[in-house]
């Protein structure tokens, strides 16, 4: 596929679409010294609130959590959620309880994008980000104060990275090109 003519840079000091497309990756440790502005916070939930959704169902609800106890708790709910405790806040992306497993799998195709959504747009501010499954969904019930027929399925953590900032990587850790990508048919 070659190498890419996208624009590169920033424009008003923000980063291009592709620049922040190639600077997100999972951040798991935050600089615990720096709040996200509430302005980047709500653009964050804005991206997320504009994601694509399967007949515009918008079945989703989204919870923000920034205060320290919750976010420690919260981290609890999932093995590998370890990096909760120490973001700046953490999006709880939550969707309708639903016995029927073709209902779930839309639910779940619309909450990915609204997922990458948010990242891209964290990207874009210099804000880190990684996701988490939910395992104990009565604990995060408890904790987000969800009806019953709601649960939580998935948390994104937000923070300033602790190690470097945010910036395009020019040779991701990712298998080649050539090998994932496949021109019609195998």
């Amino acid at each position: 596929m070659g190498a890419s003519r996208r624009p590169r840079g920033r424009c008003n000091g923000r980063m291009e679409t592709w620049d922040a497309i190639r600077a997100r990756r999972n951040v798991r440790a935050f600089a615990q010294d720096r709040a996200i502005a509430p302005a980047d916070l709500d653009l964050n939930l804005e991206a997320a609130w504009r994601s694509p959704s399967s007949m515009n169902q918008q079945a989703w609800t989204f919870i923000a959590v920034t205060e320290r106890d919750q976010l420690k708790e919260l981290s609890e709910v999932w093995q590998y959620a370890e990096h909760v405790a120490g973001s700046a806040a953490t999006i709880a992306f939550i969707a309708p309880a639903s016995d029927d497993p073709e209902t779930r799998e839309v639910y779940q195709y619309d909450l990915g994008q609204a997922t990458m959504s948010i990242m891209l747009a964290a990207a874009d501010r210099g804000i880190g980000s990684c996701h988490a499954a939910v395992g104990d969904q009565a604990r995060a019930r408890e904790l987000l104060h969800l009806p019953e027929d709601q649960r939580c399925e998935w948390l994104v953590s937000l923070g300033y990275p602790a190690d470097r900032p945010l910036a395009p990587i020019a040779v991701p850790d990712r298998r080649p090109l050539g090998d994932v990508v496949r021109r019609g048919h195998w």
